[in-house]
């Protein structure tokens, strides 16, 4: 197995420079996996060390842990089609044009602004959704937003006549045993994000339309701990997930269903982040794959210093890999 000596130093960096308060990271190589953790699990209110299995709001690893994989399982029993128009499912929408893959390809041109958004209760907020408008940008630019997610989440929620969030626990995380994962977790076990009128959200969602949507969510709010998102990407390499390594638009950069993808040699690396300082890269190729988790938004949501390494961490990853 390759050492991965030089992203594994980047990453403590990360630590050691106090970009962030501490990184749950692994890898895999053909088979083999290696998992470490480094640092703090908080600074504020109080320094705490990590201790390996902590919970982390994934934000938006919930798009490809949950509500993408479950899309592609009703796709594979006949259910729905890629094809379908999302009008045909949730007749409230406008606009006949916009399919489920351009909502899994982030093409859809949907106008994602609603003013007051965060003022609504959950319904206000579906029904505002439903009638936003389709822009100019429709299957012409790759524009990367929640509001795709949520649709499928009710398109999910439409055929399986059940909440997204519960369907994505009896779907995919207990037919995967991915058991640390979950949409309710111990407060106690998780790493905590920012403050939110005065204190440091720990076990709650940062993202605001998590928090109003409740269970109809399937854009964010899952929790989960390196183990179990380690789990998920040894899933994710296995040969029946190959044919999301390429792009499914017509478009460069393009995307595939759910992933971003990355250029690499003769194929695609598939790449998602989460808000709250994770990201996952997959290679078939070489049968490897790397895990981040941080809370990098702790204690302070801004942390460009953040944003600005993670791309030489991948790329990093993406050499010694080979």
């Amino acid at each position: 197995m390759s050492s991965f000596e030089q992203t594994t130093a980047m990453i403590r960096s990360l630590v050691n420079q106090q970009i962030v308060p501490g990184v749950s990271y692994g890898f895999i190589d053909h088979g083999k996996s290696l998992q470490e953790f480094y640092g703090d699990r908080s600074w504020q209110p109080e320094k705490q060390a990590l201790e390996g299995d902590e919970l982390y709001d994934l934000a938006s690893l919930t798009k490809i842990m949950g509500t993408v994989p479950l899309i592609l399982k009703l796709v594979d029993q006949g259910k729905i089609s890629l094809e379908d128009p999302i009008q045909k499912i949730l007749p409230k929408f406008a606009d006949p044009r916009v399919k489920i893959i351009h909502l899994l390809t982030h093409t859809s041109g949907i106008d994602g602004y609603i003013p007051n958004r965060d003022r609504l209760n959950g319904d206000e907020l579906i029904d505002a959704l439903l009638n936003l408008p389709v822009t100019e940008n429709f299957e012409r630019i790759v524009k990367y937003t929640d509001t795709g997610m949520i649709f499928l989440g009710l398109i999910i929620e439409k055929i399986v006549k059940e909440p997204v969030q519960k369907a994505i626990v009896d779907e995919i995380l207990i037919p995967w045993e991915l058991e640390d994962s979950t949409f309710k977790p111990v407060e106690s076990r998780c790493t905590p994000t920012y403050q939110l009128h005065g204190e440091f959200m720990q076990g709650v969602a940062n993202d605001p339309k998590a928090r109003q949507l409740g269970v109809r969510c399937g854009s964010a709010g899952m929790f989960s701990n390196l183990n179990d998102v380690m789990k998920f990407a040894v899933i994710m390499l296995k040969p029946q997930f190959k044919n999301l390594y390429h792009n499914f638009t017509q478009l460069d950069p393009g995307r595939s269903l759910g992933w971003d993808i990355k250029p690499d040699g003769n194929g695609h690396v598939l790449f998602h982040t989460g808000y709250t300082g994770h990201f996952i890269a997959l290679d078939q190729q070489t049968d490897s794959a790397m895990v981040f988790l941080s809370n990098r938004v702790h204690p302070v949501e801004d942390n460009q210093l953040f944003l600005n390494r993670r791309e030489n961490i991948l790329s990093s990853f993406l050499i010694e890999d080979k």
